[in-house]
C-alpha cells in the first residue's frame, strides 16, 4: 500500500517537484499514510546527491537546469536562453533587467507638478499616459530646453535634427516621443522575429547602454519590447533577444550590420529611426555603416527620423538632406559649449603637487562621484598607484580594458559601489554617469575639444556640476586653445598649502593588480607626472613603469 502511494505522488508531482514545493511552503503534501514525509525527503536527498528521477527530469527541466548552473556546468542562461531564478542575466542586460525587477506598481493617478514661470512641465505635452508614468516614475518633472524645443514637433509626426550637447537631455527627449508615437499607432499585423519598428544608433557602445537604460525606465509601464545590441561581447546571446517582434531596438552601426547580414534584424516597416551624436558618427568612420543601414528602411518621408549632433556643420547638413524630409531644426543653447551649471576652477601646481591636491579633492568630495582624467594610460596607471599608497583604490578605465571589465566598472560607478573613477580621453564620450560632483583635469588636455568632452560629464540636465584643472610646467601650454574655443578668459589660482601636504601613507596597501608595467616603487615620494624627475635628493627616478625614466 505504501508503495502504491509512493509511485501515486511520484507520477503526480514528480520526486524533485515535489521536494520544492515542500522547501516553498514548508509544509508536506497530504497524503492517506503518514508516511508519505518520508518519500518527499527521499526525493530531496536524491536531488542533492546528483542523481535524478525519470519523472523530475521529464517534468522539472528548470531546475535540472539550476543544478547544471551550480555545478559549473552551462546552464540555459549562459546558452543564452532566460536565466533560471538563480541564472545570472546576461551582463549587458544586468541593470535594465534589474531595473525591470525593481520597478514599482503603477501608481492610481499622475502626481501633480506645480507651474514653474519659464518652465515646461512634461505633463504639458499629449504624451501617452504610460509614458507620463515612466517619466514620474524617472523623477522627471521640468523639461531641460532641448526637450521643450524638440517634443512638440516630435509628437507633430515632424523629422528633427536637433544641435545639442551631452547631457541636455535629449535622449529622453526622442525616447518619451518615439514610445508615444508608437503606442498612437496600431501594431503592423504579422511581424516577424528581428522586425523593428524602430531604430536608435549611437556611435559608442556605452552610449548604446545607457540609452537602453533610460529606455527601460521612461517605457517602464508601456509593455514595448526593447532589444540592445552592440560590438565586443555577446553576440550569440543578444541574436536570441532578436528571436522576436521588436519594438525599440538600441544598436551600435557594426553589430547592426552584422544581425542584418545573418537575417536576424528587417528594418521594411520600421517607422522611426534616431541617429545620436552624428557628429561622433562622422568622427569614428561609421557613416558608410550607418548609410548602408538606412538603405534598408523605408524611405524618408516614409518613416520619422531624428538626428542629434554636437554640431550641425556642412557635413552633418549634408546628412540631414538625405536622411531628413522637411525636417524641424533646433539648436539648444548654441552659444555655450559648456553649461552654465558647470563651475570650472584652475590650479596652478607643479607636477610633484599634483597628487596631493588629488589626495585634498577627493577626501572634500568623499561620498560624491568623481571623474579624473590624464593624457596618456602610464600616467593613469602611476596615478592609480600613488592613490592607493594612500588608501585610495580607484578604478582606471581606458580603451584597452576588456569589455567585460569596462561594463561592470561603470555600473559599480553608476550604483555608487565605486565613487571615483580614472579614465582617458578614448573613455571620455562614453562615460553616460549621471549625478558627477567633479571632474578632475589631472592633465590638462591637448586638444580643446576634449576638454569640453570631459567637463560635460558634470552639471548634466541642469544639475550643478564642477571641474577642477591642474596647469603644471607642460599643461599651461594647453590652456589657450581652450581659452579661444571657449571664447573665455581662465584665471589660474595656487593652491593653499594644506592642500598639498601627502597624508602618511596607509599600512599593507593594496595595489591593483599587477601587469606589465605596473611595478610598486621602490621608494621615496611618489611622483605623479608623466615625467618624474630625473634627481630627487638622492631618492631613485625609477618610477612604476618598470624602472624606465619618461
Amino acid at each position: 500500500m505504501l508503495e502504491k502511494i509512493k509511485n501515486a505522488l511520484l507520477s503526480i508531482f514528480g520526486g524533485g517537484s515535489e521536494s520544492k514545493a515542500k522547501n516553498k511552503s514548508g509544509k508536506k503534501h497530504s497524503g492517506k499514510s503518514g508516511k508519505s514525509g518520508k518519500s518527499e525527503k527521499s526525493g530531496k536527498n536524491k536531488d542533492k546527491s546528483g542523481k535524478k528521477h525519470a519523472v523530475n527530469e521529464e517534468k522539472t527541466g528548470k531546475k535540472s537546469g539550476k543544478n547544471k548552473d551550480k555545478s559549473g556546468k552551462k546552464s540555459k542562461a549562459e546558452a543564452g536562453g532566460k536565466p533560471g531564478k538563480t541564472g545570472k542575466p546576461e551582463s549587458r542586460h544586468s541593470a535594465a533587467a534589474d531595473a525591470a525587477e525593481t520597478v514599482p506598481p503603477r501608481p492610481e493617478k499622475l502626481e501633480e507638478v506645480p507651474e514653474a514661470e519659464g518652465k515646461k512641465r512634461f505633463l504639458d505635452f499629449p504624451l501617452d499616459e504610460k509614458v507620463q508614468y515612466g517619466i514620474q516614475l524617472a523623477k522627471f518633472k521640468y523639461c531641460t530646453p532641448i526637450q521643450a524645443l524638440t517634443l512638440a514637433p516630435l509628437l507633430e509626426g515632424r523629422d528633427l535634427a536637433g544641435k545639442a550637447q551631452t547631457g541636455t537631455g535629449k535622449t529622453a527627449a526622442f525616447l518619451v516621443a518615439v514610445f508615444t508615437r508608437l503606442l498612437s499607432v496600431p501594431e503592423p499585423e504579422n511581424r516577424k522575429n528581428g522586425e523593428c519598428r524602430a531604430l536608435v544608433l549611437a556611435p559608442t557602445r556605452e552610449l548604446a547602454m545607457q540609452i537602453y537604460k533610460d529606455a527601460g525606465v521612461l517605457g517602464a509601464y508601456t509593455g514595448l519590447k526593447m532589444a540592445l545590441v552592440f560590438g565586443g561581447m555577446d553576440y550569440r546571446k543578444q541574436m536570441r533577444e532578436l528571436e522576436q517582434p521588436i519594438d525599440l531596438l538600441v544598436g551600435t552601426p557594426g553589430r547592426v550590420i552584422d544581425y542584418l547580414r545573418q537575417g536576424c534584424l528587417n528594418f521594411r516597416r520600421s517607422e522611426f529611426l534616431v541617429v545620436d551624436e552624428a557628429d561622433r558618427m562622422l568622427d569614428m568612420g561609421f557613416i558608410p555603416d550607418v548609410k548602408r543601414i538606412v538603405n534598408t528602411l523605408p524611405p524618408k518621408g516614409k518613416r520619422q527620423t531624428l538626428l542629434f549632433s554636437a554640431t550641425l556643420d556642412e557635413s552633418i547638413l549634408h546628412l540631414c538632406s538625405g536622411w531628413l524630409a522637411d525636417p524641424a531644426v533646433i539648436e539648444s543653447e548654441p552659444e555655450h559649449l559648456v553649461g552654465d551649471t558647470i563651475e570650472q576652477h584652475f590650479y596652478t601646481v607643479s607636477r610633484e603637487e599634483k597628487l596631493g591636491l588629488t589626495l585634498h579633492l577627493l577626501q572634500k568630495y568623499a561620498g560624491h562621484r568623481v571623474l579624473i582624467f590624464g593624457n596618456r594610460k602610464d600616467v593613469n596607471i602611476r596615478l592609480q598607484r600613488d592613490l592607493a599608497k594612500y588608501g585610495w583604490n580607484v578604478p582606471l578605465l581606458s580603451g584597452d580594458v576588456s569589455q567585460e571589465k569596462r561594463i561592470a566598472i561603470l555600473e559599480r560607478f553608476r550604483s555608487g559601489e565605486y565613487m571615483a573613477l580614472i579614465a582617458t580621453d578614448v573613455a571620455a564620450r562614453g562615460i553616460h554617469v549621471d549625478d558627477v560632483s567633479l571632474v578632475i583635469n589631472y592633465d590638462l588636455p591637448e586638444q580643446p575639444e576634449d576638454y569640453v568632452h570631459r567637463i560635460g560629464r558634470t552639471g548634466r540636465a541642469g544639475k550643478s556640476g564642477k571641474s577642477v584643472s591642474f596647469l603644471c610646467e607642460y599643461g599651461a601650454y594647453n590652456l589657450p586653445g581652450i581659452e579661444k574655443l571657449l571664447n573665455t578668459e581662465f584665471h589660474s589660482v595656487l593652491p593653499e598649502e594644506e592642500w598639498l601636504k601627502l597624508p602618511e601613507p596607509v599600512k599593507n596597501p593594496v595595489y591593483p593588480g599587477s601587469s606589465r608595467g605596473t611595478g610598486e616603487r621602490k621608494g621615496g615620494r611618489p611622483h605623479s607626472s608623466s615625467r618624474p624627475r630625473s634627481g630627487n635628493s638622492g631618492r631613485s627616478a625609477r618610477g612604476s613603469l618598470g624602472g624606465r625614466h619618461q
